[in-house]
């Protein structure tokens, strides 16, 4: 019930409106943020859980339950094995789990390996549009571009297009300036945090509460 897009303008290129993920680990902002009904998924990283503490495995099968979306998590190994044991794992908590993995030579490998194995996966550490071709090409179904405003995105978005048109093109803005810039440029998934998520929520005209 919590998958859906934001609705907007028709989209261009035939793209689906941007859809936005909530960046977080806490499941009380997850729980708000699902009660809006505007978030499609979760993105969570080490750094987040940190901030959290408690089991990751736990966490993860929680957020899992507050949405059907899906639900980001990320490897912290930076061999092959590594990636894949931690992969593996994640992949079991729940179906919609997709791992994140870095956007790296042996993370490319990994991705395609996990992708063999019917376990979605996707790239993040992404900042050019070539790495973005590479990662699409190993089979990551997301690739997460960190730079919204630069042309790479913009590279990116057209590279997707017409070399790989089944991926979504995320965009890891948290700004809301740079989210409407990443769904002009045709991002279909955005993340931001609660706090972003709220400023619309509470603007009143043109002033920001």
């Amino acid at each position: 019930p919590n998958d859906r897009s934001i609705a907007g303008p028709p989209p261009a290129h035939g793209v689906a409106p941007m859809k936005l993920f909530l960046d977080t680990a806490d499941l009380a902002e997850i729980r708000t943020a699902a009660r809006w009904g505007v978030i499609a998924g979760v993105t969570t990283n080490p750094s987040l859980y940190a901030k959290v503490g408690g089991s990751y495995d736990e966490i993860l099968a929680e957020v899992c339950r507050i949405t059907s979306g899906p639900v980001s998590a990320e490897v912290i190994a930076d061999d092959v094995e590594g990636m894949l044991t931690e992969g593996r794992h994640f992949a079991k908590i729940a179906p919609n789990i997709v791992v994140k993995v870095p956007m790296t030579t042996n993370g490319l490998e990994a991705i395609s390996r996990f992708a063999a194995e019917g376990i979605r996966t996707n790239c993040t550490l992404i900042f050019t549009a070539n790495q973005g071709l590479l990662a699409a090409r190993a089979g990551a179904l997301a690739r997460w571009n960190r730079r919204p405003l630069d042309e790479d995105l913009e590279l990116l978005a057209a590279a997707d297009r017409r070399d790989a048109p089944r991926q979504d093109r995320w965009s890891g803005a948290g700004d809301w300036d740079d989210d409407t810039d990443a769904w002009i440029l045709g991002c279909s998934i955005d993340s931001a945090d609660l706090r972003y998520l709220r400023r619309p929520a509470t603007e009143q005209l043109g002033c920001r509460s």
